[in-house]
């Protein structure tokens, strides 16, 4: 058994399509006719990119606008004209051969990527792989290996999926894969579960152990992978699936089914949302909501500042689709280490404590402008909750919610529509800003608690650091404490509360929030209808009870078992 990352859920068991292609050896040539070289890297630039636009079109039939954006990227990669420039002034100046020049600079842009502190930026280094690969291929007249037409059904083994891989994949014939290397949020995951294909990455080393024709179980609950396992194990994994799709079906019967307890208590279920194509899952898994809406998603992997009309667009676009169900939209959330390579930031010793989010808009104006003006023009198409991130002060609240007041005359002056029920509210996300909870609840008309960076914070952990990562937590005493605090403080002043971090996902975790109180709960759309089966199946009294027990533990260890056993 080997134990990876787990990436998207599910069980598959099935026999092994290893893909270990050999590396092509690039080698730089002493004698180069410089010309020739500079004819042939265009050529095949030609190809790569039309080779790509024939993959966005591909994805964009079988999986919506929001994946096809993957390969939009990749040709804004290939038109970039620092990387391009790069290749070709290595052929000029160094008298490289072009499949050498690709090699160096590609390899570079890699080696900068792999080094940066967040996640998501640190696994864009496989799109440049991707890209690279693809114009070395068309320099050498190779084809790139694909998993389009298959005769049996597989568990793909590789080294890694790049994005054109998984999304030519047949997704009848593939079951699952498992991959040397990978993270949760890289481009393959993502798919994965976009896909409802179980996944496992980061396994070290699964390539060299795994042989074509091996029998899998592929575990994407817990991220394990069984090699050749025994019958009865088998039997046992093949029960698991069994279950999973009753289990399935049970829930599917609870997708218009209200959000409340046993005893009355009704509470909502929303979506986490990073574009307006994701609404659709939302609103397919029963979701009553957006509680969150990342528009830094709008921002990332584009050469400009997207207008206030592209915003408008897509604010519209979602609220729409929502048809005036809540749609809690965050304002952008960028800076430090989540870089826009058209928004110069200085690099910073401490990016997670540094400029970024709501301390960029109060500075830079003209970013905040487009964005609120787009989310004001857009108020009038549904039912918008504006929440501002990264709020550690009074004085910031106050800032923020007088630009919002400046715009809106601003819009009046020009005879803008716009809507005066807007909901203003914050990222509780900072220990700062849960402790003056009470005074920050008198000036808000909701919180929403972002427990990824409020357990990093409160905890001084640096959840990317294996060393330390063991003290994040969920189930952390004080981070459960600091959350009873802030709920108990905005209900006091009769204000809402919603949680838009994981642990809004967590089923072991739903009654102690609901026993807290909590008002709202937000989510990847795949949790919600596990966790309104946990709501509607437990008494909000029985929920206090246990969220009363859970806050005299002291310890995460001794929380989670008992939330475990009952």
């Amino acid at each position: 058994m080997l134990k990876g990352i787990a990436a998207s859920s599910g069980i598959a068991i099935c026999k092994a399509l290893v893909i270990n292609e050999a590396e092509v050896a690039i080698e730089k040539r002493d004698e180069v006719d410089v010309e020739q070289e500079l004819k042939s890297f265009s050529k095949a630039l030609e190809n790569s990119k039309e080779e790509v636009r024939r993959l966005k079109e591909i994805t964009l039939k079988k999986l919506g606008q929001g994946k096809a954006e993957i390969f939009e990227a990749h040709l804004m990669m290939l038109e970039d004209p620092e990387l391009i420039t790069g290749i070709e002034d290595k052929i000029k100046t160094e008298g490289f051969n072009a499949e050498y020049a690709v090699k160096i600079t590609v390899d570079m842009f890699i080696t900068i990527f792999e080094g940066m502190a967040n996640d998501y930026m640190r696994e864009r280094a496989a799109d440049i792989k991707d890209i690279g690969k693809r114009l070395v291929y068309n320099l050498l007249g190779l084809k790139l290996r694909t998993l389009s037409a298959l005769e049996e059904n597989y568990i793909v083994v590789a080294k890694d999926l790049s994005p054109s891989e998984t999304v030519q994949m047949d997704h009848e014939k593939v079951l699952g894969f498992a991959t040397d290397i990978g993270g949760r949020t890289s481009h393959s995951a993502i798919m994965a579960r976009s896909l409802d294909i179980p996944a496992v990455v980061g396994l070290g080393n699964i390539t060299a152990l795994v042989k074509d024709g091996d029998t899998l179980i592929i575990d994407g609950d817990i991220g394990a992978v069984y090699i050749n396992p025994q019958s009865d194990l088998i039997a046992v994994y093949k029960k698991k699936q069994e279950m999973a799709r009753l289990e399935k079906q049970e829930l599917q019967a609870l997708l218009k089914a209200e959000t409340i307890t046993l005893d009355g208590r009704r509470v909502e279920l929303a979506g986490n949302i990073g574009t307006p194509d994701n609404v659709s899952g939302v609103l397919k898994n029963g979701g009553e909501g957006v509680g969150l809406f990342r528009t830094e998603f709008l921002y990332m992997d584009k050469e400009q500042m997207p207008s206030e009309e592209e915003q408008f667009q897509a604010y519209k676009r979602v609220l729409e689709e929502m048809q005036n169900k809540p749609v809690v939209i965050r304002t952008l959330d960028i800076g430090g280490d989540k870089k826009l390579p058209y928004l110069p930031i200085k690099e910073e010793l401490n990016p997670f404590l540094g400029y970024r989010a709501i301390r960029i808009c109060l500075k830079q104006r003209d970013i905040f402008r487009a964005q609120v003006r787009a989310l004001l023009r857009a108020s009038i198409y549904g039912n918008l909750k504006i929440m501002f991130p990264m709020i550690a002060t009074l004085e910031e609240l106050r800032e923020a919610k007088a630009f919002v007041e400046e715009m809106k005359q601003e819009l009046s002056l020009e005879k803008v529509a716009y809507s005066n029920d807007v909901e203003l509210g914050i990222m509780i996300e900072i220990p700062s800003a849960a402790i003056i909870s009470d005074v920050l609840a008198k000036e808000v008309d909701f919180f929403s608690i972002g427990t990824n960076d409020l357990i990093q914070y409160t905890v001084a952990v640096d959840r990317m650091n294996e060393n330390v990562s063991y003290l994040y937590s969920s189930y952390n005493p004080a981070v459960l404490r600091l959350i009873k605090t802030v709920i108990d403080n905005a209900h006091k002043e009769g204000k809402w509360v919603g949680m838009c971090g994981e642990m809004a996902g967590d089923v072991k975790l739903a009654p102690v929030l609901l026993g807290f109180g909590l008002d709202e709960f937000s989510m990847s759309a795949s949790s919600i209808l596990k966790v309104r089966s946990v709501i509607r199946g437990i008494e909000f009294r029985r929920a206090k009870v246990i969220a009363e027990d859970v806050l005299k533990m002291g310890t995460a260890e001794e929380i989670e078992g008992y939330l475990s056993s009952i």
